[in-house]
C-alpha cells in the first residue's frame, strides 16, 4: 500500500486551499496568492501548474492589473464548497427535483446524490434529512426559513416529534405531531404529519409555521398515506366547504397542462378521459373552473351539482338573447 509522504500531503492541501481561493474571488495576483499560503510567488506559480493539469483553466494576466482567475473550461472539474455552500446547494437541487424542465427532477436527484458522497458526514446527515424527506407535485415555492426546512427534514428522518405554533382562526396556537414528509406544492411547502391532539392527519403549510423544534421523543411510523397525493387533494379539495368530482372529456396530460396542481387532483381515465376533483368557497365556482377549461365534461360528485348547473346554463342564456344598450347610447 502506497503512504502519501508528508511533503505529497502538504502539497495537496496547499493546492486544494489555493483552489479554494480561486473560487472565492474573480483575480489574485502572485503576490496576494504566495501570502495566503505562507509560500513563495514560485511556489504559486508551481500549483498552478498542477491545478491546469488536472482540469481546472487558471488564466494569468500580464502586467498592471494582471493576476490569476479561474475561468470555465471544456470538462467540469470537481467543486470545492464550504458547509453552508453546501447546504444551499442542496436546498437548491431539492427545488430542481421537483421543476417542471424535463429532466431537471431526475438530474438535480443525481447530483444530489454524488453531493452526498464526497460529503464529510457532518453535513452529509444534513443533505440526506432534505433529500429523503421531501416529495413533490407541481413547482415553485413561496419562501420559507431554510431552518425551519432544516429542522423538520430531520424530524422526519429521525421520526422524532416536533413542537411548533400555528395558527387556527383568529389564534396560534402550540401544535404537537409526527412528522413523515415534507412535500413542495406548485406555490409552497407542506408538513404531512400525524396531530398528536387532533388524533388525525393534518396537512401545516411550512410558511407558516413558527417556533419550530424537534423533539428527542421518537415515535414508531404508523401506516401512512401516499404523501403527495394526500397534500395535494387536501390543498385542491378537503380545505373547501364545497368539494366536486368530473369526468372530463379530453386526456389527463392535456387537463393538468391548464390546471394548476394546487388547484385540482386530474387522474388517468383512458387515454381520453380524466377524473377532475377541486373544491371552492360555492358550488358555482367549483363548475366555472371545470366549465372554463373548455372541454365537455360528466358530474360525478355531488348530484345536487345537476341542478346547479342547469340553473347556470338557464342564468347563461338568459344573458346571451338579452343585450341592454350601453348607457348614454342612442338606440337607432
Amino acid at each position: 500500500m502506497n503512504v502519501a509522504s508528508g511533503d505529497e500531503r502538504d502539497t495537496t492541501e496547499r493546492v486544494l486551499t489555493l483552489l479554494g481561493l480561486l473560487q472565492q474571488r474573480q483575480t489574485w495576483t502572485g503576490p496576494e496568492l504566495a501570502d495566503r499560503l505562507g509560500v513563495t510567488t514560485r511556489t504559486v506559480r508551481r500549483d498552478v501548474e498542477r491545478l491546469r493539469t488536472i482540469g481546472y483553466p487558471v488564466h494569468a494576466g500580464q502586467g498592471v492589473g494582471g493576476g490569476y482567475r479561474l475561468g470555465p473550461g471544456q470538462n467540469l472539474p470537481p467543486l470545492l464548497l464550504d458547509d453552508q455552500e453546501a447546504i444551499a446547494t442542496a436546498v437548491s437541487l431539492l427545488v430542481g427535483a421537483g421543476g417542471a424542465v424535463t429532466g431537471a427532477g431526475d438530474a438535480a436527484l443525481r447530483a444530489l446524490t454524488k453531493l452526498d458522497q464526497v460529503l464529510p458526514t457532518r453535513l452529509r446527515h444534513e443533505v440526506r434529512a432534505l433529500s429523503g424527506s421531501v416529495e413533490s407535485f407541481g413547482t415553485g415555492h413561496t419562501p420559507v426559513d431554510p431552518e425551519v426546512l432544516m429542522t423538520l427534514a430531520r424530524a422526519c428522518r429521525d421520526e422524532v416529534e416536533t413542537c411548533f405554533n400555528y395558527p387556527s382562526g383568529s389564534e396560534v396556537r402550540p401544535r404537537r405531531a409526527e412528522p413523515y414528509r415534507l412535500v413542495a406544492s406548485d406555490r409552497r411547502w407542506y408538513l404531512l404529519a400525524y396531530d398528536l391532539d387532533r388524533d388525525d392527519w393534518r396537512t401545516f403549510r411550512a410558511d407558516r409555521m413558527t417556533e419550530v423544534s424537534a423533539r428527542t421523543w421518537h415515535f414508531r411510523p404508523r401506516p401512512t398515506p401516499d404523501a403527495a397525493t394526500y397534500v395535494q387533494e387536501g390543498v385542491a379539495s378537503r380545505v373547501y366547504p364545497h368539494r366536486a368530482r368530473f369526468l372530463v372529456h379530453a386526456s389527463a396530460d392535456t387537463v393538468r397542462a391548464q390546471i394548476p396542481a394546487s388547484a385540482a387532483v386530474v387522474r388517468h381515465r383512458g387515454s381520453e378521459r380524466c377524473e377532475v376533483l377541486s373544491g371552492a368557497a360555492g358550488l358555482d365556482a367549483v363548475l366555472m373552473h371545470v366549465l372554463l377549461l373548455g372541454h365537455d365534461f360528466e358530474i360525478l360528485d355531488p348530484p345536487e351539482l345537476g341542478s346547479r348547473c342547469r340553473a347556470l346554463a338557464e342564468r347563461l342564456l338568459a344573458a346571451g338573447t338579452t343585450v341592454s344598450p350601453t348607457p348614454g347610447m342612442q338606440e337607432p
